[in-house]
C-alpha cells in the first residue's frame, strides 16, 4: 500500500511542481529551465477536460468553477468542484487525485517471509492485530479508497527491579498510520532526489484520506482542512500547521541549531519589532518553552528579525512562507540570502482516524476536504450550515448531488464579482485563492465496515 500511495501522490505532483511562479511555495531552485519537467501540467484526470477546457479554466478574470461531469469517475458518488488560478501564479497551486487501490499478497509469498504487501500476519509484523481477512480475500485482496488534495512537523536509587522483556502488540491502525507517515517522508525525499534531474521547484501542502478496513485515515501536512458533518454535528478531522500553531517546535529547533538562522534572525518572539532605541529596556517576549509572556531586558541579539513574524494568515517563517508542513520547497531561501528555510518545514503529517462502523450514516452525512482557499473565508460552522441546507433540497437519487454541493461551497467562498472585487455574504471579501473541494458521502463507507 505504501508504494501505491507514493505512486498516486507522485503522479499528481506535476501540476504543482511544474511552472510554479509567484506562489509563496515557489523558491529559487537548483532545477533550472534547461531541465525537463517531471510531469506535464494538467487538471485532475477525473474531470476529463480537453486541453482547450484546461486553458479556458485558467482565466483568472472569469474564474469559472469546474465540476465533475461524470459521477462514475469517482467512488462513493463523491462530489468535486474547484476554481483554479486566481491570478497569482502561472499555474494553479491546487491539485487533486482519487484512486481505488487493492492490497494483495505477492505471488509465491510464504508465511515465514517478511512481506509488506501481505494480507496476513508476517514475521516482520509479528503482533500486527486485526489483519486477518475473510477466506475469499486471499485472492481478492483488501480494497483501499484514496482521496487527496495538494496545495502549491533519573531512576530512583536502590536495587533495580527485575527487567521483563515483552513484545508490544501493534494494532493494525498503527501500521496504517506508519505507512502514511512513511509515504509522506519518502515522497519528500523523492522530490529532493529528482530536483537535480528535473525542473522541480516550489512545494505544496498535502491532505490525504484513505478508507481501509472500515476506517477513514485522514493525513494532513499543511493548512488544508477536513471536517465531517454528521447529523449537523461538526467533527474536525485535521489541524492546520502554520507558523503560529507550530511556534514552539520552530523556536526549539532554532534554539538547538542557531546556525540555521544565519545570524540574521532571533528565535525569540516579541509583540512587535524591537528597535535599537529600546536596548536596555524591558519588553514582553516568548521563548520555545513558554505559552505565556514575560519581560526581558533587550539585548543586541534581540534586534534581529524574528523567526516568526505576523499574525493569522500574514504570519511567516523568516518573512517568507506561511505554512510549516508539506512536500518540497527544498531550495526555498530567505530573499537575498543563502539561508535555507527547508530545515524548519516538516513533511510529517498528522493522522486522524474515523471508525465508520461505529455510526449509522445518512445520505447527508459527508466528509469535506478543502484547500485553504475555502477556509480562509468560511468557518466550519458556515460550511456545515451550507451542507445541511443544500443536500436535503437535492433529489436523493441524483448522482450529481454531492458535486453540486461541492460547487455550492466553492461559489460561496469565491463570491460574485462586484465593482470592488469578489464579494461573499454580508459584503465580505471572497477568497482570492485557488479553491478545491471534495464532498464525500459517508453512507457508502458503511457498506465496507
Amino acid at each position: 500500500m505504501l508504494t501505491r500511495v507514493k505512486s498516486a501522490v507522485a503522479n499528481f505532483m506535476g501540476g504543482i511542481m511544474a511552472g510554479s511562479s509567484g506562489s509563496e511555495h515557489s523558491g529559487g531552485g537548483c532545477g533550472g529551465s534547461d531541465l525537463p519537467l517531471r510531469f506535464p501540467y494538467g487538471r485532475p484526470e477525473f474531470l476529463g477536460l480537453s486541453q482547450d477546457e484546461v486553458e479556458c479554466s485558467a482565466d483568472h478574470i472569469a474564474r469559472p468553477i469546474l465540476i465533475l461531469k461524470e459521477t462514475r469517475r469517482l467512488p462513493w458518488a463523491t462530489g468535486y468542484a474547484e476554481v483554479i488560478n486566481a491570478g497569482k501564479s502561472t499555474h494553479n497551486e491546487d491539485q487533486a487525485s482519487c484512486e481505488v487501490l487493492t492490497v494483495k499478497k505477492k505471488a509465491g509469498a510464504i508465511a515465514s517471509t517478511p512481506n509488506r504487501n501481505s494480507t496476513k500476519r508476517r514475521s516482520s509484523l509479528p503482533n500486527g492485530e486485526g489483519l486477518q481477512l475473510k477466506e475469499n480475500a486471499e485472492s481478492e485482496g483488501v480494497c483501499c479508497h484514496y482521496w487527496s488534495l495538494f496545495d502549491g512537523g533519573p531512576g530512583s536509587p536502590g536495587t533495580p527491579p527485575t527487567r521483563f522483556f515483552t513484545e508490544k502488540k501493534i494494532p493494525h491502525e498503527c501500521l496504517v498510520i506508519g505507512a502514511l507517515e512513511s509515504a509522506f517522508k519518502e515522497m519528500d525525499l523523492q522530490i529532493e532526489r529528482e530536483r537535480s534531474s528535473y525542473n522541480i521547484s516550489g512545494g505544496c501542502t498535502a491532505l490525504i484520506v484513505i478508507c481501509l478496513l472500515g476506517k477513514l485515515y485522514v493525513a494532513n501536512a499543511g493548512d488544508s482542512r477536513a471536517i465531517i458533518v454528521r447529523n449537523g454535528e461538526i467533527i474536525p478531522m485535521s489541524s492546520e500547521f502554520t507558523p503560529e500553531t507550530e511556534r514552539q517546535r520552530l523556536q526549539y529547533l532554532a534554539f538547538m541549531q542557531p546556525h540555521l538562522l544565519g545570524n540574521e534572525f532571533t528565535h525569540l518572539e516579541f509583540p512587535r519589532r524591537v528597535q535599537r532605541k529600546e536596548l536596555g529596556k524591558k519588553m514582553l517576549y516568548r521563548d520555545f518553552n513558554m505559552t505565556g509572556w514575560a519581560y526581558k531586558t533587550i539585548e543586541d541579539d534581540d534586534l534581529k528579525f524574528p523567526l516568526i513574524y505576523g499574525e493569522g494568515k500574514k504570519a511567516r517563517v523568516m518573512a517568507t512562507i506561511g505554512v510549516t508542513r508539506g512536500l518540497g520547497d527544498h531550495d526555498l531561501k530567505v530573499h537575498d540570502s543563502n539561508i535555507y528555510i527547508k530545515p524548519f518545514l516538516s513533511s510529517a503529517p498528522e493522522v486522524r482516524i474515523y471508525d465508520l462502523s461505529k455510526y449509522e450514516h445518512g445520505a447527508d452525512d459527508v466528509l469535506i476536504l478543502a484547500t485553504d482557499g475555502l477556509w480562509d473565508v468560511l468557518s466550519n460552522e458556515e460550511v456545515a450550515e451550507a451542507i445541511t441546507q443544500f443536500l436535503p433540497n437535492c433529489d436523493p437519487d441524483d448522482p450529481h448531488r454531492y458535486t453540486l454541493a461541492a460547487q455550492d461551497l466553492v461559489m460561496r467562498a469565491r463570491g460574485v464579482l462586484k465593482d470592488r472585487g469578489w464579494r461573499i455574504s454580508n459584503d465580505r471579501l471572497g477568497s482570492g485563492d485557488d479553491i478545491s473541494v471534495y464532498v464525500i458521502p459517508l453512507i457508502h463507507g458503511n457498506k465496507l465496515s
